[in-house]
């Protein structure tokens, strides 16, 4: 029977991004995005009690469960799982060391958005697209330059800062906190200057992160988002339709950037972030207040001066510096049409 750290220390080796251990099935890892089995023998429902055990010292759960775990020199975030009766744990690998902006190949414009002093900056995209990695790369950027209080409310804690010109409180759901809610309500008691959330799930969360910011705090967090605009959209839908016209206002006049981020293959092996970049410039905000989102695009387009970049620009880049292939490109392309005539 191999052992959770083993199981750790394999994945590690091979430059897994995610572990798999399901009751019945042989273990999996990702790599470059794509699952690949291994081991010779499937795993049995005492295999996963033992290695539950060894995560959280329990051999059974209810339904499902969410908490980070040190193996070694290998911080992980892990959710212990039911499926059809079955026991199932999926990992995230994380790295102890901190990248910054240069060396995760972003681009030097997210740098402004260290340098803020208030409103909300946001870092979206589906899961597994490296949100955290680059949240992680921001708050770290100020932790390394600048004297303020840190606030993070982390479901689980992920990257572990440590304070250097900065000074740190990270906070954990279920552990230190109710809810992101309830820690972003006494979080403005706590004189934070810049304060990370997560994740902004639900309405609650949302207007707290907005009163914050409005309050004269640098406010970052996540959305599941497929871009700028769909990001503002998201938050002005979730309110009920006699405030979106009030939230449309606030949201102009505290959004500071959105980032749209994906993990595309690159040749020869790994991934390479592409992002779109949107920064709240007049014209963002006017057509944020006037009800104008779906010309978001356009105003990004035609701001690359000021460090915008739209999304599938940023991969025509990328495939003409030769670092992905075509059929890459053409498949997280946002406008394949397009894309097709500039390949």
């Amino acid at each position: 029977m191999t052992t959770i750290d083993e199981f750790v220390e394999f994945a590690f080796k091979k430059g897994a991004s995610d572990l798999h251990l399901k009751e019945g099935e042989f273990p999996v890892i990702r790599v470059d995005g794509e699952l690949q089995r291994f081991g010779d023998s499937r795993l049995k429902r005492q295999d996963l009690k033992t290695l539950l055990k060894e995560l959280i010292n329990v051999e059974d759960i209810d339904r499902e469960i969410d908490f980070a775990y040190q193996s070694g020199d290998i911080r992980l975030r892990v959710n212990v799982f039911k499926s059809m009766d079955k026991y199932a744990i999926a990992l995230r690998l994380l790295s102890n060391k901190i990248r910054d902006l240069a060396e995760l190949g972003l681009p030097n414009t997210l740098n402004k958005f260290a340098d803020l002093s208030f409103g909300i900056v946001l870092v979206t995209g589906p899961t597994g697209s490296g949100k955290s990695t680059t949240l992680a790369a921001l708050i770290e950027t100020i932790n390394k330059k600048r004297p303020t209080h840190i606030i993070t409310v982390e479901d689980p804690i992920e990257y572990v800062y440590t304070p250097k010109t900065a000074y740190i409180n990270q906070r954990e759901i279920d552990t230190d906190t109710e809810s992101f809610s309830s820690a972003l309500k006494y979080a403005l008691r706590q004189d934070p200057d810049v304060i990370l959330v997560g994740e902004m799930r639900d309405l609650e969360t949302i207007s707290l992160a907005i009163r914050a910011a409005e309050t004269g705090h640098l406010v970052f967090s996540t959305l599941h988002t497929s871009g700028a605009a769909a990001t503002i959209e998201r938050i002005v839908d979730i309110f009920p339709a006699h405030q979106q016209k009030q939230i449309r206002v606030q949201l102009a006049n505290t959004i500071q950037g959105v980032v749209y981020q994906r993990l595309v293959q690159k040749k020869g092996g790994g991934r390479i972030p592409i992002q779109e970049i949107m920064i709240a410039n007049s014209a963002i905000r006017n057509l944020i207040r006037e009800e104008k989102i779906h010309m978001i695009d356009n105003v990004i387009t035609t701001s690359a001066a000021e460090g915008m970049v739209g999304f599938d620009t940023s991969l025509i880049k990328v495939y003409r510096e030769g670092k992905i292939t075509k059929e890459s490109a053409y498949l997280f392309a946002k406008n394949k049409k397009s894309i097709v005539k500039n390949l």
